[in-house]
């Protein structure tokens, strides 16, 4: 694991291995970057850039984080989109980045939204995984108030047991019971972490604009358990003038690439021989 000190001091961890096309991976929350490991043992052939998003595994949330956005709990820190995606841009300035391809899961997808609105030259494709581009249902602001309000008063351990099913697929736990404990164990942020993440995601950006300007390649891959970022939510990045190809597992949850990676490989891998040339 290496690391790289941003402008606001706060330590950003990361792991960068292999040769060939370069590709940002972007994790989900609350987990840390080894949600992606299943999957790049299964990808030969790139280089594997793969950070903690601020705030989650080895890096640090930081002091200087904007307060008031989020209306119900106004004294929240807010992690927004436009933070992690600087955090990123910021790393592969360090590691001498010019341009990549992207994949992303969940809020790493919404991070990967905003990288293309503020800086689109540095993206050759972009991979979404059980992530979507619509805004905070309003119907979600009192759920997430209610998740920083526990994780508060109770701590992060009940909060973070709920989520380890919630978020699997039913076949994944079903057939894997022991992938329960797996994903529990990546899962550290500490309450006020938790408090600035869903403030950011109450408050991200609606991006249904933002896919009908992305023209480099999209691929989207969707799971049919998912209820965090449905198969009908998904369909919006057909739009994209780059071009989608959007696939469906159909017994696959929200952590679709750690639940299945060599179905996800076998999906991701023929996508990116296109950036080979």
């Amino acid at each position: 694991m290496k690391g790289v000190s941003l402008a606001d001091g706060s330590g950003l961890g990361f792991t960068d291995a292999g040769n060939g096309p370069a590709v940002v991976f972007l994790h989900p929350t609350p987990l840390d970057r080894d949600y992606w490991r299943p999957l790049t043992k299964e990808l030969a052939g790139i280089r594997a850039v793969i950070p903690d998003l601020r705030g989650h595994g080895a890096s640090e949330l930081g002091s200087d984080l904007p307060v008031g956005g989020f209306e119900l709990v106004p004294d929240a820190p807010v992690l927004t989109m436009e933070q992690l995606a600087a955090d990123v841009l910021a790393l592969m300035d360090r590691i001498a980045l010019p341009k990549a391809i992207f994949v992303g899961c969940s809020i790493g997808g919404s991070v990967l939204l905003e990288l293309w609105r503020q800086a689109p030259e540095r993206v050759r494709g972009m991979a979404f995984i059980c992530a979507k581009p619509q805004p905070e249902a309003a119907a979600n602001f009192s759920r997430r108030a209610e998740t920083i309000a526990r994780a508060r008063t109770e701590g992060v351990t009940a909060l973070f047991d709920g989520m380890a099913q919630a978020l699997l697929g039913e076949t994944a736990r079903r057939e894997r019971p022991e992938i329960v404990a797996e994903i529990r164990a990546h899962m550290k942020l500490t309450p006020e972490a938790v408090a600035a993440v869903q403030a950011g995601l109450a408050t991200r950006p609606d991006s249904l604009p933002t896919v009908a300007t992305i023209r480099v390649p999209v691929l989207a891959i969707a799971g049919g358990e998912d209820s965090a970022s449905t198969v009908a939510e998904m369909e919006a990045f057909r739009t994209a003038p780059g071009g989608c190809e959007l696939h469906v597992l159909a017994d696959a949850g929200h952590f679709a690439a750690y639940e299945q990676p060599r179905k996800v490989a076998a999906l991701i891998a023929p996508w990116l021989r296109q950036f080979e040339l």
